[in-house]
């Protein structure tokens, strides 16, 4: 099966809802914090323009992974989720509902194109390396991973130890995408980046917010290495 880039779907009868009002719906009167707003142009545009992911595909052994470390992040995840079509809208007004199937982390056998369920951070890029790891194992070179992690996530040891096993094997079908919001308490000398270099991956820092510089660096990996992209968003930005 071919599977395109993800395009923006319809709802049944008329033209696709604003994001900004299906996270209303998800939201409901509560408040969302930094934590939510600084992934939404990042998950936008890896669902409008990078991932190889459609509704239809989500079972096809060729498709791309995206898996939510952030998990506490994820309105706008689901928003996104309901926006390209692989939940129904109707879903959002009853997210974290004692019968909701949106919990408040995302859960991969409830919810329709969600790849990995969230709770403790830090676990992600592990699983991420082991996706990748597996798709290598089956000769399956088309689809990439990846993997959208908080930069506080990276003062999680179990990080530490992705990053230098994904650079030591060269996994270049892997890509992380880090939300720099100024959340973590220790930090990299020289910058994220940085923390990821050293172990041999390629890096782009860009801004949270331009669209055209976050496809510029998703889409630039160079094919050999482990790709990072560290994403700067600003609260007030």
């Amino acid at each position: 099966m071919t599977i395109m880039s993800a395009t923006t779907r319809a709802p049944e009868g008329g033209p696709p809802a604003p994001l900004g009002s299906l996270l209303e719906r998800v939201r409901a009167g509560r408040e969302f914090g930094p934590n939510v707003h600084s992934t939404l142009d990042v998950l936008r545009v890896l669902y409008d323009r990078v991932l190889r992911i459609t509704p239809e595909t989500v079972d096809d052994p060729d498709r791309d992974r995206f898996l939510l470390s952030k998990g506490h992040a994820v309105a706008g995840y689901y928003a996104v989720l309901a926006a390209k079509g692989f939940v129904p809208v109707d879903w959002l007004d009853d997210q974290g509902g004692p019968d909701s199937l949106l919990g408040d982390h995302p859960d991969r056998l409830l919810v329709p194109g969600v790849e990995i369920g969230s709770g403790s951070l830090g676990h992600g890029l592990g699983l991420g390396v082991g996706t990748a790891l597996g798709l290598r194992a089956q000769g399956l070179a088309t689809p990439r991973v990846y993997v959208l992690l908080g930069d506080a996530e990276l003062d999680e040891g179990s990080n530490h130890e992705a990053i230098a096993y994904a650079g030591a094997v060269r996994l270049a079908n892997l890509t992380a995408v880090v939300i720099d919001n100024d959340s973590a308490s220790h930090g990299w000398h020289g910058g994220i980046a940085t923390r990821f270099t050293v172990n041999g991956w390629t890096a782009a820092t860009v801004d949270g917010r331009d669209h055209d510089a976050l496809y510029d660096a998703l889409t630039g990996q160079d094919g050999n290495r482990p790709h990072v992209v560290v994403a700067v968003v600003r609260e007030g930005e």
